[in-house]
């Protein structure tokens, strides 16, 4: 497989970015991973990197997104927090991404069984982590069609809060960064929302967000 260089990253359009990830994806389901000289990449990639993707997941140790999405060194900018949530440092990481450093598709990836997501629904508090799950607490609130057992006890209601949480934070980029909004009205990059199923490795992507 080869490193990704300017000219290759230069000729990829969000929409194929989008179906390499897909690819790449059920190559990861399927057992199927392309065979890679990483130590090579690293020595190619050592004078200036040009990933095609941004990836937002969770920091949970079964969702790299290097992994599940089946690419190498230098192919995608990984971001991690806990809960796949947005703010300004994470904003800034996505511009530089896709302004400065020419990625086409961000991707805000939740999964399933989120350890972050229960503690947002069971009112956890603790530490540094009460100001994060703070950021999480709204998606709880706008799950209105689970009336009874609204905690970490009840699968279904985690599982719908956490496709409700990606899609609060897709709009919240968006709606917070100028820059990326610019880039995905004149179709310089896409951005899109999507579940990964820990149990199956399946990534489930939502509908492309249009403006």
């Amino acid at each position: 497989m080869k490193t990704l260089t300017k000219e290759m990253q230069a000729a990829i359009t969000p929409d194929m970015a989008l179906d390499l990830l897909k690819q790449g994806n059920a190559r990861f389901v399927n057992n199927l991973k392309i065979n890679r000289n990483l130590l090579q990449q690293a020595n190619e990639t050592s004078d200036g990197q040009h990933p095609f993707a941004v990836i937002l997941s969770c920091i949970d140790s079964r969702t790299s997104a290097e992994l599940i999405f089946d690419q190498g060194l230098g192919d995608i900018f990984s971001v991690r927090v806990a809960g796949n949530i947005i703010n300004e440092d994470i904003l800034g990481s996505m511009e530089f991404g896709c302004k400065v450093a020419g990625s086409k598709i961000i991707v805000v990836l939740g999964h399933t069984k989120c350890g972050a997501i229960k503690g947002a629904c069971d009112h956890v508090e603790m530490g540094n982590l009460t100001a994060l799950l703070t950021k999480i607490r709204p998606a709880v609130d706008e799950e209105l069609t689970i009336t009874e057992n609204r905690n970490s006890s009840n699968p279904e209601f985690v599982e719908k809060v956490s496709e409700i949480n990606v899609k609060r934070t897709v709009r919240s980029i968006v709606e917070r960064s100028p820059i990326l909004r610019d880039m995905i009205k004149a179709g310089e990059i896409q951005i899109v929302g999507g579940i990964h199923d820990i149990t199956t490795g399946v990534v489930q992507f939502h509908e492309v967000e249009s403006l």
